[in-house]
């Protein structure tokens, strides 16, 4: 199966996302298809031997819309040498055309210039070269336009389109109302001409009134020519409400203004052009908002594919060749100056330099970088000058996986989405029978055409699809971005709202509660022994081990600032501990069995001793020419934002879990330091879920916390599962969600945050459907039946586009989302 996204153009509510998932999932070898109607994306998995990505997009233009270049395509323009005349632009267009990935090529001989659109996941540029030069032409330097380039670049067009069009429909719609409510508001400043009195002058007011709405109809021609097009397809959308509306007003004008010319002057009382224009006018100020507001739900995104350079300076026979980004390949050497970002994922060759990743792994402090050292792309060079050799570039980034990963939560459903699924798919037809049977009542009921059409167009007007459509996906976009904001990756819609009914929250010890890397705890000296001595004693016996327990020691001391001795005839115990000669002075280190057979007495330390073991901490016994010379404490230390984390979590109402494979005593210990409320210990790692699994038989549901790989079946098994990375590793399979930086406190900001988007969302739905419920039955002229208003078609109009507006503007209010500090 292959997965894909194609970014879909031409929609206008959510029954236009239902009409494209039913056309789309149809197709023969199409296993699901599902469109996020916010972020404008057809998610799509299909089989590649039973069809192709052409036949998906044919099926979807056939169906009324359009696929444009998405986050998967690059377009490059790429000036051609060689050409002698225009034979050889069409050669060089069919050349270019048969390559697997390319979807658009154009090819102008006049300007020696040839326009590539491709897949960045199939094709490179320097394929894309070596295709061309193999024809017999040279490929000269490259002028690129990244995906997210092109993208931002047609939604900007999109957006100014929009609000010319409505600048175009206020100027005429302005003084259409204005003349046709004119008549009746004498205090208005500016009185109407008197040859445009309707009653003096009836059939010049009608002709004016057309005149100034044929401009109006004319940049809302869309509305019409999609509208009609899907209600001929039997998926009305929409904008088929709209275009019946509008039409059915703007038609039964032009019959009174003919019975008009027919001398029945009482017709211009019948006169609707207004609510045709004006509507028209409302209805495209509302989409040129909406838009606006859709993009700002994307920003997050945008954020992180603008933090990539754009060029990288490759080392080519020892010369710095400034290069555009997608034409770097694995294996090139790179130059990096100070202050310059890393271009792509790559390993140290030449030079030492200080590297600010705080982009990926939130931690302020440049990290050291030389030879050898992994480097990681957008992350910021702050000092010295380095060389290295790319190893993953494109899509294999450590950013481009951090974006994909946003991306594709981006574009899921969440199950609580489901039901507004259900209802935008018969919304329209049913607002089509509700609109016609209360139209079709009133006139058998008054007599009253006039009366009977503004009930039919009201109801058309006012039903919006648009914001049941929004409710959920914007939200989503909006919370998962700022989720990756905060360093918080978040895989799916479903694992934003299962993370905010979590009850237990199981957390693995090593590496995940503590820092996985044992270090000195305490220096515990014999008698006439100072600690430093102490310290430097065992350091230096240490220094030729590769145990983590000596390393621990070793690094203490170096932290210390201590000057080790050179160790001789260092030799390990093994299982007992090691033995070597310092400074002329024989240094035993062990566990106390080791220092028992040697008949070396540790009774004076007998108290801190049983401290340290109550502790779980490791006593390592140090001997100095066979007598006690003190103990040093070593134990896999707590993070500092553990005991934090889980007080958060507590008062959030959670319960908190442990999973260790340590003994009792030592697991106990760790549970007590932070506050953990059960403990499973002496758990094998393949014992992990089934410890998982007794806890949700409770009926409890459960995230497991962990560093997603020893602790993928848990993570798997668990209602969510959370793994804690460095940033890099964030393809982890059996994660929910991931965690970019180290920092437990994120794990409560995490449930937080689905805690806030899905209330966001419910919030969403709700008043969707109550604008829809409420506002429907006063366009019939329910309200009307007892004496009450009667909803004008404009006012229906501004109500609609208003609709949409405040659902998009609610789920902005996410950006301001901060994690609680407790």
């Amino acid at each position: 199966m292959t997965n894909d996204t194609l970014s879909i153009t031409g929609m206008s509510c959510a029954a236009c996302a239902t009409r494209i998932e039913k056309v789309v999932g149809r197709l023969a070898g199409v296993q699901r298809a599902s469109v996020n109607f916010a972020a404008e994306k057809l998610a799509v998995s299909y089989d590649p031997a039973s069809l192709g990505r052409g036949d998906i997009q044919a099926a979807i233009e056939k169906a009324g819309y359009g696929v444009a270049a998405g986050q998967d395509a690059v377009s490059v323009v790429m000036p051609i040498g060689g050409m002698s005349c225009a034979a050889c632009a069409k050669r060089l267009e069919k050349v270019l055309g048969r390559l697997d990935g390319v979807s658009d090529v154009s090819v102008n001989y006049a300007s020696e210039k040839a326009k590539v659109t491709f897949a960045k996941d199939k094709l490179r540029l320097s394929d894309l070269k070596r295709a061309i030069e193999k024809a017999g032409y040279q490929a000269l330097q490259v002028e690129s336009s990244t995906a997210a380039d092109t993208d931002r670049a047609r939604k900007r067009e999109e957006i100014r389109l929009l609000w010319n069009k409505f600048a175009i429909a206020a100027l005429f719609a302005a003084p259409l109302l204005y003349l046709a409510m004119g008549s009746m508001v004498w205090w208005l400043p500016f009185p109407i001409p008197k040859y445009l009195d309707p009653m003096q002058y009836p059939l010049n007011y009608a002709i004016v009134q057309i005149l100034l709405t044929l401009p109006i109809i004319y940049v809302g021609r869309r509305f019409y020519s999609v509208g009609f097009k899907s209600l001929l397809a039997g998926a009305p959308n929409m904008d088929s409400l709209i275009a019946i509306g509008t039409s059915a007003a703007a038609l039964w004008s032009l019959y009174e203004t003919w019975q008009i010319v027919l001398g029945n002057l009482a017709a211009v009382e019948g006169l609707y052009f207004e609510s045709a224009g004006v509507i028209i006018a409302l209805i495209l100020l509302g989409k040129s908002l909406e838009a606006v507001s859709k993009g700002r739900t994307s920003e997050a995104i945008k954020k992180l594919m603008g933090l990539a350079p754009k060029t990288a300076l490759v080392i080519r026979d020892g010369v710095e060749v400034e290069t555009p980004i997608d034409e770097v390949e694995v294996g090139n050497v790179l130059r990096v100056k100070p202050g310059d970002k890393i271009p792509v994922d790559g390993i140290v060759v030449d030079g030492r330099t200080a590297i600010d990743e705080s982009m990926l792994t939130g931690e302020s402090m440049p990290v050291d970088k030389k030879a050898g050292d992994l480097v990681y792309a957008a992350t910021i060079n702050k000092f010295g000058g380095i060389s290295f050799r790319a190893t993953k570039v494109g899509q294999e980034t450590a950013l481009a996986q951090i974006i994909k990963l946003v991306e594709d939560a981006q574009n899921s459903k969440a199950p609580i989405a489901k039901l507004a699924d259900v209802v935008s798919g018969i919304f329209v037809p049913v607002v089509c029978l509700v609109a016609l049977g209360a139209a079709v009542a009133w006139y058998l009921s008054s007599g009253d055409v006039k009366f009977a059409l503004t009930i039919f167009i009201s109801v058309l007007i006012i039903a919006c699809p648009c914001a049941l459509g929004l409710a959920t996906p914007t939200a989503i976009m909006v919370g998962t971005g700022k989720g990756a904001e905060n360093g918080i990756l978040i895989k799916s819609g479903e694992a934003l709202e299962a993370a905010r009914k979590i009850q237990v929250v199981v957390f693995d010890k090593t590496g995940t509660i503590t820092k996985g890397a044992p270090a000195v705890t305490d220096l515990i000296p014999a008698p006439g022994i100072k600690s430093e001595e102490l310290l430097k004693a065992a350091a230096s016996a240490e220094s030729g081990s590769e145990h983590p327990l000596g390393e621990a020691m070793v690094k203490r001391a170096a932290a210390a600032g201590l000057a080790l001795d050179k160790a001789e005839r260092f030799a390990a115990i093994p299982g007992r501990g090691i033995e070597a000669s310092v400074a002329g002075v024989e240094v035993l280190i062990g566990n106390a069995k080791l220092l028992s057979e040697r008949g070396i007495d540790f009774a004076g330390l007998a108290d801190e001793l049983e401290r340290l073991s109550g502790e779980g901490k490791t006593a390592m016994y140090v001997a100095l020419d066979n007598r006690p010379a003190g103990v040093v404490a070593v134990a896999d230390v707590v993070k500092e934002s553990s005991a934090a984390a889980i007080r958060a979590l507590h008062r959030m109402g959670l319960e908190v879990a442990m999973l260790t494979g340590d003994n009792p005593r030592t697991a106990a210990a760790i549970a007590r330091e932070v506050g953990i409320d059960r403990v499973f210990a002496e758990v094998l790692p393949q014992d992990k879920s089934n410890e998982v699994k007794k806890i949700q038989a409770e009926g409890r549901t459960v995230a497991m916390v962990g560093d997603g790989i020893n602790d993928a079946p848990a993570l798997v098994q668990a209602d969510v599962g959370i793994a804690i990375g460095s940033g890099t590793d964030v393809a982890v399979e059996s994660a929910d969600i991931v965690l970019m930086r180290g920092d437990l406190m994120d794990v409560p900001a995490a449930i937080q945050l689905s805690q806030s988007t899905i209330r966001n969302v419910k919030q969403n739905l709700f008043w969707a459907f109550i604008y829809n419920t409420a506002g429907i039955p006063v366009a019939a002229g329910v309200l009307h039946l007892f004496g009450g208003p009667l909803l004008d078609p404009i006012l229906a109009a501004a109500a609609m586009s208003l609709s949409s507006v405040s659902v998009l503007t609610n789920a902005l209010r996410l950006k301001r989302f901060k994690p609680q500090t407790i």
